[in-house]
């Protein structure tokens, strides 16, 4: 263990001290827009979110949510901050925010950039290029804008009236649309003198399981009893499905796969009709794909999960699907991880009427030629590169879905950021990769008084706060009713208070400590220490208070104090209550808020 002093002039260690900020693709700083709300400065959260993640009323209610599992409260209690769902708070108790939105300039900087595809990469890259000046063409082939926002999120998990609000704040920038319009040729776009080619088009296509009975089953019809879960969500979403009295709805579905794609299409399932909904995966239950709140949903809805099921055959009898063999299977894992599976000798006949296969998606580039200069790769997708998003073309970028595969909309809307910033250089003549600009940063001090801060640091032991939702009798009923009604002002009040105001840090300045270890005897958490500088590795982990570290989080390291002592901190466990700065007689501890500058700038 080689201990060097932390470079504290970098803005990088304060960030990554910020799980739940650093966790999220797109760096929204939480701690920030959390106190907002708990103030009820619900637009001024908002506008926080808006930056960061642009669609903050969106992602309120159906992000994947990779902040929480980084949140620091689990530390003190098993449950994250409802992070998602204060998101969400801001979003619906916001005033009208159009006074606060981008201006864009009446002179045109004179380039002008085409987006294949109006889903979230693609709309974000619209939202930072044009304030820059930049004229921004949208080619999609679909009617409204949104992509997978409004193709696979069903309406009684994200409103339409909510996605087009804050879509429609990037359109009325001045956004020329081409709506029913779909790319079939890159060649001929690129003929069309744009400076410059977002292609965000996701990964539309379906993966189908083609076991016995497949080829029966997947013709053309008009309802055909066999589709692709995208596809037919698709179909629910833009009112494609032609149920009638002649023709009425499946009564009993069987859904392939566990991802949230397989959850959205069992509770839609269910609200159009049908009245035996079952969800088969190969995984066990807790290895599906699906958030755990999808499957709690879904489970309170009626729906039968069945984990451990591989399918053999679709049953067919005259024409028609009947039923689905599946084998009982065992997951079986070897040295490295890998999971393989093992017939347990046990089969099952799930009758049916439906059946949609959600177990994957696939990009789609069959209109992109192969002579224009884009690499492909041994899975023919484009090779991108990973910093700029710009492919072996250098006026074509790449992100989202269509960039790396099926993620999620965060993701889609960090690469979004990713490219503009790369998209603007390219513009100026300058080096994607090399030229982008790096951020600042500020710490300001929070101190009030001796033992008074400007932001609540006590920590209590306040359990989460459980979302209201709807009844869930009513819920199946219609395809459009929210299921879940978000926090009132007090749930939001209660459940802000337990974040631990994780962005505002510990900041130590050696020449004012006197090494009295008031600091050490104060910390509940035993995370600060002062060790030989010179020790060998083993004395210096055996002068730790707390041995077992986490070489994933950083430490904070002073310079030599004037006794030949380092000062060690384990911002692993560190819970930023400000008690060692309380305690501190000389002010060698602080406790100092972090902003950071131009915060796109810190997605790599």
């Amino acid at each position: 263990m080689i201990l060097k002093k932390t470079d504290t002039g970098n803005y990088q260690h304060y960030l990554n001290v910020v799980d739940c900020q650093q966790a999220c693709p797109a760096h929204t700083p939480v701690p920030e827009y959390i106190r907002l709300i708990a103030e009820k400065r619900y637009t001024d959260a908002y506008l926080i979110n808006w930056e960061s993640n642009v669609f903050p009323g969106v992602l309120g209610r159906v992000c994947d949510r990779p902040c929480e599992p980084a949140c620091r409260r689990g530390r003190v209690e098993e449950t994250p901050v409802a992070i998602c769902r204060l998101k969400r708070v801001a979003a619906d108790n916001k005033e009208d925010i159009s006074a606060f939105l981008p201006k864009i300039p009446h002179k045109k900087n004179g380039k002008r950039i085409a987006l294949i595809g109006a889903g979230p990469a693609s709309m974000t890259v619209a939202r930072d290029l044009l304030p820059l000046g930049y004229d921004v063409v949208m080619f999609e082939r679909d009617a409204k804008a949104g992509g997978m926002m409004r193709s696979q999120i069903p309406a009684f998990r994200l409103p339409e009236t909510v996605l087009d609000e804050e879509l429609n704040y990037i359109i009325n920038m001045g956004l020329e649309c081409h709506f029913g319009e779909e790319v079939t040729s890159l060649e001929k776009l690129l003929q069309a003198h744009f400076d410059a080619i977002f292609v965000g088009t996701g990964a539309p296509s379906g993966r189908w399981l083609k076991i016995p009975g497949h080829d029966q089953l997947s013709n053309s019809n008009t309802n055909p009893q066999i589709d692709t879960g995208i596809n037919w969500l698709a179909k629910v979403s833009f009112d494609h499905l032609n149920y009638s009295d002649e023709q009425p709805a499946p009564k009993k579905v069987v859904v392939l796969g566990g991802g949230n794609t397989a959850m959205d299409c069992c509770r839609t399932a269910k609200r159009l009709g049908a009245e035996e909904v079952t969800v088969l995966v190969r995984s066990s239950f807790e290895a599906m794909k699906a958030s755990p709140w999808e499957k709690e949903d879904a489970a309170a809805e009626g729906i039968t999960i069945l984990p451990n099921y591989n399918p053999l055959e679709y049953k067919v009898e005259n024409g028609k699907l009947v039923a689905v063999l599946f084998e009982q299977v065992e997951s079986v894992y070897d040295k490295a991880g890998n999971r393989s599976l093992s017939a347990t000798g046990e089969t099952l006949l799930v009758e049916c009427d439906q059946v949609l296969v959600a177990v994957g998606q696939d990009t789609v580039f069959d209109w992109i030629e192969r002579d224009i200069g884009i690499k492909f790769n041994q899975w023919d997708s484009p090779k991108v590169n990973s910093k700029s998003l710009q492919s072996s073309l250098p006026n074509v970028f790449f992100g989202g879905d269509a960039a790396f595969g099926p993620k999620n909309i965060i993701s889609a809307v960090a690469n979004g950021h990713q490219a503009a910033i790369s998209i603007d250089l390219f513009c100026q003549n300058a080096d994607p990769i090399e030229d982008r600009t790096d951020t600042s940063f500020n710490l300001v001090s929070q101190k009030m008084g001796i033992h008074e801060w400007s932001y609540q640091s006590g920590i209590d032991h306040q359990e989460r706060n459980l979302v209201p939702h709807i009844s869930w009798d009513e819920a199946v009923k219609t395809l459009t009713s929210e299921v879940e009604l978000g926090f009132d002002e007090k749930l939001a009040l209660d459940e802000a208070s337990r974040c631990l105001n994780c962005d505002v840090h510990t900041v130590f300045t050696e020449k004012t400590c006197i090494e009295c270890s008031a600091c050490e005897d104060v910390c509940p958490m035993d995370c600060i220490n002062f060790i030989e500088e010179k020790a060998d590795d083993g004395q210096m982990v055996k002068q730790f208070r707390v041995s077992e570290l986490n070489d994933e989080q950083s430490l904070l390291v002073s310079e030599p104090l004037k006794t030949g002592h380092i000062m060690v901190k384990d911002e692993d466990v560190c819970l930023h209550c400000g008690l060692c700065a309380e305690r501190c007689p000389t002010g060698a501890w602080d406790m100092k808020k972090l902003t950071i500058n131009n915060i796109n700038a810190t997605i790599k």
